[in-house]
């Protein structure tokens, strides 16, 4: 059974989810610690949500504060490769062209004080919704028109990154011959963040609906311990 989730609103009317601390409301102060989790799956309920749900629960019994947000349901535009976002220097992220989902949704991983990047393995790397959303991070980038290439305006903010993926593979081969976990890493360094840990779940496509082996179960919840501490 999952606890049952809390809707926040967010700038376009659709709701992220989540799980507040147990307990009192003393124990959500403002030094709760807050966990975002960034969704790219298509399937709502499906094997990479329930691992994401297994983490932000994990670091709720631990007194955090945690988020789900669903790309699905954000409105994110493709990057135009403009770089307009890439020509300011310094450590502030460049303002993006696009007026969309994209600037809240960054704002609240700048808040946290952990992350959860998680996608399943589409066509050997990550599914297009979280490639959308990847590539957005290029206003983290510092490349002015001239310069050969970009440098990363944050190297480290203290902060942490659980990484999810799944395949159909065995986990062993999947960690070999896809790109998933790569991207997602990438996408964490982009935001400032050094990986946590990462949760591989093979052989994901056998059914329609499947369970998650309580060997995934024990090792989301360590990794969201790891999180809240």
């Amino acid at each position: 059974m999952h606890p049952p989730l809390h809707p926040l609103p967010s700038r376009e009317g659709k709701s992220g989810d989540c799980f507040l601390c147990a307990g009192n409301a003393s124990t959500r102060d403002v030094m709760a610690r807050k966990i975002i989790a960034i969704i790219g799956s298509y399937r709502r309920d499906g094997i990479i949500e329930h691992a994401v749900d297994a983490i932000l629960r994990a670091a709720a019994e631990k007194g955090a504060e945690t988020e789900k947000v669903r790309l699905i349901e954000s409105r994110i535009e493709f990057c135009r490769n403009c770089r307009k976002c890439t020509q300011q220097e310094g450590p502030q992220r460049g303002a993006c062209v696009h007026r969309d989902d994209m600037e809240e949704l960054l704002k609240k991983i700048e808040a946290a004080d952990g992350l959860v990047l998680a996608s399943p393995v589409n066509f050997f790397g990550v599914t297009a919704v979280t490639q959308r959303f990847i590539e957005r991070l290029v206003c983290y980038a510092c490349w002015p028109w001239g310069k050969p290439g970009p440098a990363l305006r944050l190297k480290d903010r203290g902060i942490r990154a659980v990484l999810v993926t799944s395949s159909a593979m065995p986990a062993a081969l999947g960690r070999i011959f896809t790109r998933s976990l790569g991207g997602l890493k990438r996408a964490a360094q982009t935001l400032g963040a050094k990986p946590a840990g990462t949760l591989f779940i093979g052989k994901a496509a056998l059914h329609e609906k499947q369970d998650l082996p309580q060997a995934i179960l024990d090792k989301a919840r360590k990794l969201g311990y790891e999180l809240a501490r």
